[in-house]
């Protein structure tokens, strides 16, 4: 399985890097300077030198000689030291002194110590620490003073890294993956002409010289534009992968910050790692955030936060000469709204086009997210993929993953076909709901499945009906599931005409038996008014609008913005008559099969659920006769 994307180790970093060697070890600094720490220490010397000369020991006290002489005369010192002309000494009760006797003094001072029996001691009366304990003593507070700056500024540095917009980044920490952790093209399948137009890049990433010697240029940037899950990320990856060169990774709405020059500096920030440790990957994904076209917005002047860094990716792919070896890739699943300065040639000069795999690639691509799966000798995985057409890679993993879910909890040691198949189901026609409906309402859902199924069974080249169910499932009290048997890339009149007479089955059916319409058609209409526009808007299908495209294909585009009034009215009436044209058949179909019809609702009241054999066989058209005219 392929190795998860590396987590972000700093929050202001915006990207992710995988394989990028690991950065010099940064000089350590003294926070706040030598200048700033030699200030301090001299600061806290002189308060502790202040505060000694305040408070001392609090034991002893300086009395004038003249005091002395009188204290010895009156018999109240015990005990002295002398050394020169300073005396130390103590009296009777235990209080000490200093004094310094005078040079000019010629009293009788040791006749007088003598006659009063006081001592002279040879050593200090007064014990003082050693000069090493002085030093040790007056150290101590720098020391202390010293620990607390390191630990502030440490503080200090973190929260200002943290906020992204004060003081020095610190330069990002690339993330070293073990050997074999990387995914390569092994990890990607399914999309085999994608991987031949990325094996150029790869090539160019381990031999640039052959390239530079015939004088060519690789791409600077390659963009991948497909629907969402069709592994334009994986396949990004696996060429960094492949090339054995750093990736970075980054989604293109981590540039942009409320502050305006954030995103623009941490573009250059990434570009200038990625230059670094050369040759590397970037990789951007939806773009389109940052990529739209610009001029359209709201900002005022144009130099909102997302243009500018959209000017400074701009920049930074212009800056390269080709020597860099700094290759360009993004992902959108919008390429039609990229800035036309993004996708010139010099810049994402390159186009892949990431489709959903075909039936082959399916397979492929179940092997792959089986391969930690264990699977029942029974299940077929080719048979799956047959069944899966138009799902994208994700959706695939998605399934294996549902199908291994269901198999835990059935206690089971192995994946079988049945878990598959429940897990398809799942995924495409939702989880089933416990709901009881009434008998009236059981009975009228079961008639509007069997319209949808039977008239899927009558339509020439329809798609096959897989499963009928009256089981409530997500927002449906009902569904018919039905794909083709082979993977289709192009729609003929006919065939998308039999998908909106299906379609209609259910409604058709409700008015023949019940003479009601109901709700339940909502999402129906809403498929057959897509596709009956598209036939007389933009696939040229309406011989009054004629061959032309009136409607935007984008959906998110107001509707009307790219036909006259006078066309967008003939597409609305040409819309409204094909729907009507279709609605007739599917009525006078179920008319003309209304035994078939009563056959597969009982079959549907009974069972609930009916299988692709099931079905046919309750409806009684056999298999192969679908595609003959009825």
């Amino acid at each position: 399985m392929a190795s998860p994307v590396p987590p972000r180790d700093r929050t202001d970093q915006p990207w992710r890097s995988e394989g990028a060697p690991p950065p010099p070890p940064p000089r350590r600094k003294m926070p706040g300077g030598w200048a700033g720490l030699l200030i301090a220490a001299v600061a806290i010397f002189v308060l502790t030198n202040l505060a000694l000369s305040f408070f001392g020991d609090g034991d002893e006290r300086t009395v004038s000689y003249t005091e002395f002489s009188r204290q010895v005369a009156d018999g109240n010192v015990t005990k002295i030291y002398s050394k020169g002309d300073a005396i130390e000494g103590e009296l009777k009760n235990k209080e000490r002194f200093t004094t310094q006797r005078p040079a000019f003094a010629d009293d009788n001072l040791w006749s007088e110590l003598t006659k009063h029996k006081v001592t002279v001691t040879a050593e200090p009366v007064v014990e003082r620490p050693s000069l090493l304990a002085n030093l040790l003593f007056s150290l101590a507070p720098i020391l202390l003073l010293v620990v607390l700056w390191v630990f502030l500024a440490r503080r200090m540095r973190a929260g200002l890294g943290a906020g992204g917009m004060l003081g020095r980044k610190a330069p990002p920490k690339p993330v070293e993956l073990e050997p074999g952790a990387r995914t390569t093209f092994a990890d990607v399948a399914g999309i085999d002409e994608v991987e031949e137009e990325l094996n150029d890049v790869v090539d160019f990433l381990k031999s640039p010289q052959a390239y530079r010697r015939m004088g060519a240029k690789m791409p600077r940037g390659v963009l991948l534009s497909g629907p969402p899950g069709t592994g334009k990320t994986l396949l990004a990856r696996a060429v960094a992968g492949e090339a054995g060169v750093p990736f970075f990774s980054a989604s293109a709405s981590e540039f942009i910050e409320m502050i305006v020059g954030v995103g623009a500096s941490r573009v250059r920030e990434l570009f200038n790692e990625a230059r670094k440790v050369a040759p590397a990957i970037i990789f951007i994904d939806e773009i389109d955030t940052i990529g739209r076209a610009r001029g359209g917005g709201a900002a005022m002047g144009g130099h909102d936060e997302r243009e500018q860094t959209l000017n400074q990716i701009l920049t930074e792919m212009d800056g390269f000469s080709g020597s860099e070896g700094v290759i360009v890739i993004a992902a959108t699943n919008r390429a039609d709204v990229l800035d036309p300065a993004l996708t010139r040639p010099g810049r994402f000069d390159r186009i892949v086009n990431v489709s959903p795999p075909d039936r082959g690639g399916r397979e492929a691509i179940l092997k792959i997210h089986t391969r930690e799966i264990p699977l029942s000798e029974d299940v077929d995985l080719a048979q799956v993929a047959r069944t899966t057409p138009g799902m994208t890679g994700a959706e695939l993993a998605n399934l294996a993953n549902e199908a291994a879910l269901l198999a835990v909890k059935r206690r089971r040691t192995e994946v079988t076909p049945a878990d598959l198949s429940d897990a398809l189901e799942k995924v495409q026609l939702g989880a089933e709901r416990s709901l009881v409906m009434p008998a009236e309402e059981r009975r009228r859902t079961a008639y509007h499945e069997s319209g949808h199924a039977l008239l899927g069974m009558l339509q020439p080249g329809a798609d096959p009906v897989r499963k009928v169910t009256i089981v409530p499932r997500g927002r449906a009290l009902g569904v018919t599931l039905s794909t083709p048997d082979a993977d289709k890339y192009a729609y003929t009149e006919d065939y998308l005409r039999g998908r909106i007479i299906g379609a209609l089955g259910g409604m058709a059916a409700e008015q023949i038996v019940f003479g009601v319409i109901t709700t339940g058609s909502e999402n129906d209409l809403e498929q057959v008014t897509r596709i009956a526009r598209g036939m007389a808007g933009r696939w040229g299908m309406s011989e009054r609008v004629g061959r032309l495209s009136a409607i935007p294909d984008d959906v998110q585009q107001a509707y009307g913005l790219s036909a006259a009034p006078a066309t967008l009215d003939a597409v609305a009436e040409e819309t409204r008559r094909i729907v009507d044209e279709c609605y007739e058949s599917a009525c006078r179909l179920l008319q003309e099969h209304r035994p078939r019809l009563d056959a597969l609702a009982a079959a549907l009241l009974e069972n609930e659920t009916l299988d692709e054999e099931a079905a046919y066989r309750a409806a009684g058209i056999p298999r192969l006769a679908k595609h003959e005219p009825s």
